[in-house]
This record gives C-alpha cells, sequence and structure tokens, in this order.
C-alpha cells in the first residue's frame, strides 16, 4: 500500500512539475550524447596517435597558427621536396602562418596578403627575405578571377606547396587555380560540419569574413574537389582548422587510408592553443 501511494505521488509530483521533468530528461540526453561524444573522440584520437599513417602526431607549432608547422615537415619526409617553392595567401603579418618556418629552411615562395595594413607590417617585419629574394609580395584581395594572375605574375610551374586561407571563398579560387601546380595544398575548412556533409559557402567576390559561421567549405565538399583536381586528402590538423593534400600520383599508400573525410575529419577544437614559448616579433633567419 504505501509502496503505491509513493508511486502515486510521484507520478502527481512529475505532472505538476512538466517542465521540471522535460528539463531534467533534456539535460540527461546531452550529458550522456556529450559523454558518449567524447568517447567516441577518444577512441578515434587513440587510433590515430597508434598509427604512424595518421598525421596528427607528427603536428607541432614553430611559426604556424596551430601545429601545421610539424604536419608539413612530416608531409615532405614522407614524399620529398623538388624546387622548395610555395605560395600562401592569407598570410596578414606573416609571424603566424605556414610557410614562414619554411624560410628558416631554405624554401622560397610568394605571398599574398588583402589588407593593405597587414601587408605593410610583413614587408617590415619580413626585410631580410624580401631584400634576398627569398619572398616575393603582392598586397591584392583575391578572388576567382585575379588569382591566376597575381600568382603567375610572379611564379609559375611546379612548386611544392600551396596554402589558402582567405576567409570565405577558399574553395572557388582553390578551383580556379592552375597557374601553378602544387605537390602539396593546404586549405582551411569548416570544421562546424560533419564529415559527410557537403556544403560550399556561395562564391561572394567581396567577401569579408565578420566571425561568423560563413566561410570556406565542409571536408567532404574539399575532399572532392581535391579528387577531381587530382589530391588525395591525408589528414587534417587536431584542432579542426587545415585539411592537408597531396598529388595522387605521389600519395602512393604513404598515408592513412581510406583518404575520406569519415576517416580523416577532426572537429573543431578551437579553444586549444599551442604555445611556443617566446613570441616572434619579427624574421630572424638569415
Amino acid at each position: 500500500m504505501l509502496k503505491k501511494t509513493l508511486s502515486a505521488l510521484r507520478r502527481f509530483w512529475w505532472a505538476g512539475l512538466p517542465e521540471a521533468a522535460n528539463r531534467y530528461n533534456t539535460e540527461t540526453y546531452f550529458y550522456v550524447k556529450l559523454q558518449r561524444q567524447r568517447n567516441d573522440e577518444d577512441y578515434v584520437h587513440k587510433k590515430r596517435m597508434s598509427d604512424p599513417l595518421y598525421l596528427e602526431q607528427y603536428g607541432y607549432k614553430v611559426y604556424s597558427q596551430n601545429d601545421e608547422d610539424g604536419i608539413i615537415t612530416e608531409i615532405f619526409n614522407r614524399i620529398g621536396t623538388t624546387n622548395k617553392k610555395f605560395v600562401e595567401f592569407g598570410v596578414e603579418n606573416g609571424l603566424e602562418c605556414n610557410s614562414h618556418f619554411l624560410l628558416h629552411k631554405d624554401w622560397k615562395g610568394l605571398w599574398i596578403e588583402g589588407s593593405d595594413k597587414k601587408y605593410l607590417e610583413f614587408r617590415q617585419l619580413f626585410s631580410v627575405p624580401i631584400t634576398n629574394g627569398s619572398l616575393q609580395a603582392i598586397n591584392a584581395f583575391i578572388d576567382k578571377d585575379n588569382i591566376n594572375t597575381l600568382i603567375g605574375n610572379e611564379i609559375s610551374g611546379s612548386i611544392d606547396m600551396l596554402s589558402i586561407d582567405i576567409d570565405g571563398n577558399d574553395y572557388w579560387v582553390w578551383e580556379s587555380i592552375n597557374s601553378v601546380q602544387p605537390r602539396v595544398v593546404i586549405i582551411e575548412y569548416n570544421a562546424k560540419f560533419p564529415p559527410e556533409y557537403e556544403w560550399i559557402m556561395k562564391y561572394n567576390k567581396n567577401h569579408a569574413w565578420t566571425g561568423d559561421d560563413e566561410y570556406g567549405a565542409s571536408l567532404k565538399s574539399l575532399e572532392l574537389l581535391g579528387r577531381k583536381l587530382g589530391y588525395q586528402l591525408v589528414g587534417t590538423n587536431y584542432t579542426g582548422v587545415n585539411a592537408f593534400f597531396v598529388k595522387q600520383d605521389i600519395a602512393n599508400n604513404l598515408f592513412a587510408l581510406p583518404a575520406v573525410s569519415e576517416n580523416l575529419y577532426n572537429p573543431a577544437r578551437w579553444d586549444i592553443r599551442y604555445n611556443c614559448r617566446h613570441q616572434a616579433k619579427k624574421y630572424i633567419g638569415y
């Protein structure tokens, strides 16, 4: 009798507080879902860190935004270099980008920056490589119609690396490039979208990123574009910012397979910050 009475009281109490009940069920659901998601991510991370073909374990920061410097080094450890030439655009003042460290390793290349202020900054900060001819610099706002002229006036033919970071029309610009033939392409992806989802920002010649989620393309869309252009997706960095592609004819079996976004995606972990001790204030190479 007592058990029946308590049971009836519980039903009455929950019926009288539907909002509290719904809130409890919702919070419990998302807590369980979050725990499962974390466990899945931990499993995937451990798998990748134990398999030498995955690139995450090789990441480290010297001058890159996150761990890209180490991943770039590992990619070229596997495929080798040819002419050590690069093109990178969207470098801001150059202190934190994907090719700064390469200048220390006797690479040569081209930077393109759309901001007048940032362009003047990096011309001053990188006066040494600009003066000695290791680095060429262009101040221009990039779109899919002018990119080949901008690059082609300075560099043409085969190069070892192309890095794209313009927070908007990245997909459309990569699709348009034919003035150079990079062996490796690094491009930002929009990690908000899950690995199987195709999404591409509608082309807007005048687009300027405002910090929202309208930029770039999902990893799946970039994977498919890369395949069309003759590239294999070989990995992403742990923070879910950059995707790495290698020409299909040289990738061979040197990287993790299958070479699809479902296997190589990293979610957005933008709260992670890589600290490389003392901050760079200028180029300190020779």
